[in-house]
């Protein structure tokens, strides 16, 4: 492959929601291009972009992957973007290698809430976008009426510039809007010139006036051309509409069948012909290394080298793979390369691209293209890489924090030195997948996306790296306190022969109610009934018991002691032995103390679409959740509510489930509440807790 400059490269995601076609579009793009010798099928698992074992096993997209190819004088890379949204880390990926983004919508299915989503976000970072209306060769495929549902969602921006022609439910060809003409596909896959049908003719001329005026309000010559009566020309419009496209006031419309490979070269010239060239992309901020200090990063290729790591591959054959967007200069063999986030000098041998799995050798890499390095020793994801000689820093890349967390455990005993190696490599290659060791409880916590996530994350552990990983719903870290004033004597004597160990201690337990600290104690012995000396050893004792309830073996917290009276023998009295009378009081007067098992309480605050507002509050009610408030937002409202814990382990499942993924949460610790008594009951039955010193 020729080495492009960014004048002539054209950096372009393909989004949408799951299963409307976009690795299927990306590979007939390759097809055609002569890219690639064959066309795979998503059904078949040998699609170039879908490549993992996994992405073939489930024939869904998983990864973003690239897939780069010339046309008319131009390098397209094609980002094709998973739609599904536990992948959102990847999503954000292909919207970041992507300068401009195509959204797929269905034909026949009409607007998903992918394409919804795929559409504020690019509306948000300022991306042109164009849509394809996909798979119209299917039955009941409808583009009047998922064109009005488009203008009703997305507004008056839409503009089509394609109108397709039916035959006996048969999608036949399409009118070009700005030509004014009609074509007819042929069984070769070309097109010839036709007739407009009189049963579209009236709504494709509507159609072009709209597209006509839409094109002359981005241009202040043209708008008055326009109202002066003059016609504009082909150029005028084109000029006009490409203005508009990308200021994000025009989002063109195409219709195609991917599958069928119905108007994908039209769709392709359309990209070259209205899709930005990389010259035109929004290069992120940077400072100057070891600085505050702004620095403007110019998209030059003769200025020093700065890249950007957006994407991380762990092969276990190749090794470590990034993917890199070049913002400025060139890189060559020759280049110093230097990792500011690491500080470390990087060593690199090829210089590639990527064609699915496949790297392409490339001589250099020039600002605005996408490239790959192998083996980077100190780089990982959003890490900046630039020439030693000039060094900054692009900020860092924001994935979302995680929403689930499940307990991760070897299936196999022994193997678990293997397991969590390979699942930290696989967190450098998912910046959205996250290992954590729960203090509480000791477990180590999967955090990701959403349960098909953590599913996909160890199925890949099993793929790549051999070994097999185990998920469960993680512990939840409860509490026990006591509600009670209780006291109770604590003797340990042990004679065997020998130094014996006498101690004995009367210690009175109380609640701390004001939430002041977790334990006190208070020595309150006078007359040295118990030496100085073994005091110490009373209070350690019992922040040792504590560490344990007496109902299900949980931390004890909210507690005072009170050491108020003892006993003592002038040889036989060791610190061990009032550890352990320590501990003998504290069981003895705790169990009589009522006590109570405390759970955690989060705060959750949901935001979703104003319609689903009934069902939210509803479930959280059911979860035992108390709602604290209702704030409109931008996009709905925001829900704030208190709730257990132990109700909110798979709750981003639920809440995509009940709002078609339109929703979104956070939740953060708030306290501790005395937990239902039937319910701490289940808790009591479950924990099997033993004293281990009995």
């Amino acid at each position: 492959m020729k080495i492009y400059d960014a004048a002539h490269i054209k950096n372009i995601a393909i989004v949408g929601h799951g299963s409307e076609g976009k690795t299927t579009l990306t590979e007939t793009m390759l097809f055609n291009a002569k890219a690639i010798d064959r066309r795979g099928r998503v059904e078949d698992g040998n699609t170039t972009t879908d490549y993992d074992p996994e992405e073939t096993r489930r024939g869904i997209s998983i990864s973003s992957a690239l897939a780069p190819f010339e046309w008319g004088g131009y390098k397209l890379n094609i980002i094709d973007v998973p739609g599904y949204f536990d992948f959102v880390g990847e999503q954000t990926q292909g919207y970041i290698l992507g300068d401009s983004a195509l959204i797929l919508v269905n034909g026949f299915s009409g607007v998903a809430v992918g394409a919804e989503k795929a559409f504020k976000a690019c509306k948000k970072s300022g991306k042109p976008m164009m849509i394809a209306v996909n798979q119209l060769d299917k039955e009941h495929a409808d583009f009047a009426k998922v064109l009005e549902q488009m203008q009703e969602k997305f507004g008056s921006a839409v503009t089509p510039l394609q109108y397709p022609i039916l035959k006996n439910n048969a999608f036949v060809g399409y009118v070009d809007i700005l030509d004014n003409k009609a074509f007819e596909f042929a069984k070769d896959g070309s097109t010839k010139e036709c007739d407009i049908p009189g049963n579209i003719e009236a709504e494709v001329e509507s159609i072009r006036e709209a597209v006509i005026e839409n094109a002359a309000a981005n241009d202040e010559e043209l708008m008055e051309k326009f109202f002066e009566g003059e016609e504009l020309s082909k150029e005028d419009i084109l000029g006009g509409l490409q203005i508009g496209i990308e200021a994000g006031d025009v989002v063109p419309v195409f219709c195609i069948s991917a599958l069928q490979n119905l108007g994908v070269k039209e769709l392709t010239e359309a990209l070259v012909a209205y899709m930005p060239t990389a010259d035109k992309a929004i290069v992120p901020h940077a400072v100057a290394d070891g600085t505050e200090n702004d620095v403007e990063v110019k998209l030059d290729v003769n200025a020093p080298f700065a890249a950007q790591v957006i994407k991380t591959i762990a092969d276990p054959f190749v090794g470590k793979i990034s993917i890199f967007k070049v913002y400025s200069g060139k890189l060559t063999a020759e280049t110093a390369l230097f990792n500011t986030n690491s500080q470390k000098a990087e060593k690199f041998s090829n210089i590639t691209t990527m064609l699915g799995k496949k790297q392409i050798a490339l001589t250099e890499i020039q600002a605005g293209d996408i490239g790959a390095l192998a083996k980077l020793a100190n780089t990982t994801t959003g890490d900046t890489l630039c020439a030693a000689s000039n060094k900054v820093l692009f900020d860092s890349i924001s994935f979302g924090d995680p929403c689930i967390s499940l307990a991760v455990g070897a299936k196999k005993q022994g193997e678990e030195e293997k397991v969590f190696a390979g699942l930290h490599r696989l967190e450098e290659e998912d910046p959205t997948f996250r290992l954590t060791t729960e203090k509480e409880t000791g477990e180590q916590l999967a955090n990701g996306m959403g349960e098909m996530h953590l599913e996909v994350i160890m199925q890949k552990l099993k793929n790549k790296f051999g070994v097999e990983a185990t998920l469960v719903d993680p512990k939840v870290p409860y509490r026990e306190t006591i509600r009670k004033v209780a006291s109770a004597e604590g003797r340990h004597k042990k004679q065997s022969g020998g130094a014996g160990q006498f101690g004995v201690v009367n210690i009175e337990f109380s609640p701390i109610l004001d939430g002041s600290a977790d334990f006190e104690f208070v020595n309150a012995i006078v007359g040295g009934v118990v030496p100085k000396e073994f005091i110490p050893a009373v209070e350690k004792g019992l922040r040792d018991c504590i560490q344990h309830g007496v109902l299900a073996g949980y931390p004890m917290v909210g507690i005072r002691a009170k050491l108020f009276d003892g006993k003592y023998h002038p040889v036989d009295s060791k610190e061990v032995a009032f550890r352990s009378a320590a501990r003998l009081s504290y069981k003895a007067a705790c169990a009589n103390a009522n006590p109570v098992m405390l759970e955690p309480i989060c705060k959750a605050e949901v935001l979703i679409p104003d319609e689903f507002m009934g069902d939210i509050i509803g479930d959280l009610n059911k979860r035992r959740g108390r709602i604290l408030g209702m704030n409109p937002v931008e996009d709905g409202q925001e829900v704030v509510a208190e709730v257990p814990m132990s109700e909110m382990t798979k709750y981003a499942t639920d809440l995509r489930s009940m709002t078609q993924a339109r929703g979104s949460f956070k939740l953060s610790f708030e306290r501790y509440e005395e937990m239902p008594a039937n319910l701490a009951q289940k808790v009591i039955a479950s924990s099997k807790f033993v004293d281990e010193e009995e």
